[in-house]
């Protein structure tokens, strides 16, 4: 049974796939070729689902960081005897620097070993496991490494010296001395292609590594020129969303794993390695200040292109598609795996795919308006599929839906999911000449503003003293915090100072961070309970630096900044009972939250001063 800490683990990417590596440098999680594949390495959900552990055989210690600005580890390990620096990275092509980056990967995993000091004895431990566990690959040795055959892969790994092989696995013990380095390499391919895997060279890995880290900085030099409060946190979170996006298409993933849980040992396991349009206007507004306009313009055309041709007044959107912009997403429960701490079951896949969501419409309209300097140049099917959200939105914001957090009870009628069918109609108004849809646009108007007149006739509740879920309920939801930062209402609205002081008050744990909603009101159909959501806490932030309450914002927001890892990673969500962080990781939403709540104080704060902003 895996019991590492979620936040014990590093995010590498090379925007086709990802891995985790521990901080006892093992890679406990890999999938190739793509985010959504099945892993080669799984120890994340099972003891038996393959790892790759490199570290010292002697007791040591180890620190670690991001190697300069990339989503390369750099893990030190301190022995009596010396020190090993350990630096593992997803290789990148050639030519990828500057907005290149991620293009034509050799989809290669290299771990360079230097000893810096001293002499260090090193344990290899190799034990691939493809298709989630499933399959333990015949493993044979060929000159430099072992190759695995087995399913559909054909895995590679470059490894000097003896290697001892049996029964799947292979181990071998390295002697190093101060000043030597050796290059360790897991290269995958498929049977058929035309560039099979195979053992590197040791000059073409240091290459390989240099040429990753080069293009990192490149990237960054180009697209990270925020400088406002927390900007630490907020480049990182830049390079994270990058890693979390799928350059073949612009997809971007809400995480890199599956089925880690929101409670321990609960049943909330979901498999996040998709690409969701409720995502889209905030990732919109996140890229735009964490990283530049050329990958959120790349993630519109992806939503754009995958939900075309599905949409209008009688069709739902789909609210979710793979890395490709594939539709089906079937949920299938893996049983042979025991999950994280035994949290099961393990899913991949995810039953949502087919919900209905009407907030959809709001968040897609809301990230065409936020590109809106580059809409000009719409082909003609893409203004018709945002004209057929909005016709779309004018009519389905009187249903009921699964609203944004995807519950899988009975739907009702969701206070978030019609302010986004307001947000859809506001913005398609605002972009009609753009759409060539001025025709429309009375229509559209007269949908908003009934939209408006019932969200603030039956949402607001005065025995709540805020805005609710749904009309008729006293409880509360986070996603209400939205309704300044979409625009629905001003953010010095006293009701929307009331609903933001009900959060605080009444849906925040002893910590002060904030739960999405009670899971004792049934409202999600699940059994247990969940951690408090990081993006609702920072949304909280933003909402409050938005009406003028900066202080209040600060510490809202150092409170959920406190629960990022030594390397500026954030789960989903953390244990409201031991402060760990819980679910899939690296989260998308979580990093969105902290881009857009640090930017929200620098502009409140910069109003403050009379200064202007970027």
């Amino acid at each position: 049974m895996s019991s590492t800490p979620i936040a014990d683990h590093a995010f590498l990417s090379d925007r086709h796939s990802s891995a985790l590596v521990d901080r006892a440098g093992s890679v406990e999680w890999l999938c190739f070729p793509r985010f959504d594949s099945a892993s080669v390495f799984g120890r994340l959900l099972d003891d038996d689902a393959g790892h790759w552990s490199v570290h010292p055989t002697a007791g040591w210690r180890s620190s670690r960081r991001y190697a300069g600005r990339s989503l390369a580890l750099q893990t030190t390990f301190s022995t009596a005897g010396g020190t090993l620096v350990l630096t593992d990275a997803l290789g990148l092509g050639p030519d990828n620097g500057g907005h290149r980056l991620g293009r034509d990967v050799p989809h290669v995993l290299v771990r360079r070993l230097a000893c810096t000091d001293g002499e260090v004895e090193v344990d290899v431990d190799y034990r691939p496991r493809p298709e989630y566990g499933l399959v333990v690959p015949l493993l044979s040795h060929v000159d430099g490494g072992v190759t695995a055959r087995g399913g559909a892969d054909w895995l590679v790994l470059t490894l000097p010296g003896d290697v001892r092989v049996a029964d799947g696995r292979a181990r071998a013990r390295l002697r190093l001395r101060a000043g030597d380095v050796v290059h360790l390499a897991l290269q995958r391919s498929t049977l058929g292609d035309a560039v099979p895997a195979h053992v590197w060279a040791q000059e073409d890995l240091a290459a390989l590594l240099d040429r990753t880290l080069a293009a990192w900085e490149s990237w960054c030099d180009l697209h990270q020129a925020y400088d406002g409060p927390w900007a630490d946190l907020v480049h990182t979170s830049g390079r994270v969303l990058q890693g979390l996006s799928y350059q073949p298409s612009g997809a971007v993933v809400a995480a890199a794993t599956t089925s880690l849980p929101e409670g321990v040992g609960g049943e909330r396991n979901w498999d996040y390695r998709y690409a969701w349009v409720r995502d889209a206007s905030f990732t919109m507004e996140a890229l735009w200040v964490a990283a530049c306009p050329d990958e959120a313009e790349d993630f519109f055309a992806f939503m754009t292109t995958a939900g075309a041709g599905g949409v209008g007044p009688e069709q739902s959107l789909q609210i979710m598609f793979g890395v490709g912009g594939e539709h089906d997403l079937t949920e299938r429960t893996l049983r042979h795996l025991r999950g994280w701490r035994d949290s099961r079951p393990v899913r991949v896949g995810n039953g949502a795919w087919d919900q209905r969501q009407v907030d959809v419409y709001g968040e897609l309209l809301g990230a065409a308006a936020r590109l809106a300097d580059q809409l000009p140049s719409l082909d003609e099917d893409t203004r018709r599929f945002l004209v057929a959200c909005a016709d779309a939105a004018a009519v389905r914001w009187r249903d009921r839906d699964q609203g944004i957090w995807e519950v899988r009870g009975e739907p009702q009628h969701f206070l978030y999911s019609k302010v986004m069918c307001w947000v859809a109609l506001d913005r398609a108004v605002s972009l009609a000449a753009v759409l060539d849809a001025e025709d429309r646009v009375d229509g559209w108007k007269r949908a908003r503003d009934e939209i408006a007149a019932v969200v603030l006739e039956q949402g607001w509740s005065e025995q709540a003293q805020a805005f609710t879920q749904y009309p008729g309920t006293t409880a509360l939801d986070a996603s209400n915090l939205m309704m300044p930062i979409v625009g629905f209402l001003p953010a010095d609205d006293p009701r929307v100072l009331a609903t933001i002081d009900a959060v605080a008050d009444r849906l925040t744990d002893e910590r002060g961070l904030v739960y999405r909603y009670r899971t004792d009101d049934g409202v999600d159909g699940l059994a247990g309970e969940e951690g408090t959501f990081l993006l609702c806490t920072f949304w909280l932030a933003q909402a409050l630096a938005m009406s003028g309450q900066v202080e209040r914002a600060r510490e809202v927001f150092a409170r959920a900044a406190g629960y990022v890892s030594d390397l500026g990673l954030l789960a989903e969500e953390v244990d409201a009972t031991t402060g760990e962080l819980l679910g899939n990781v690296p989260q998308a939403f979580s990093h969105i939250g902290l881009v857009n709540a640090a930017w929200a104080i620098d502009q409140a704060e910069r109003a403050r001063r009379g200064t202007n902003g970027r």
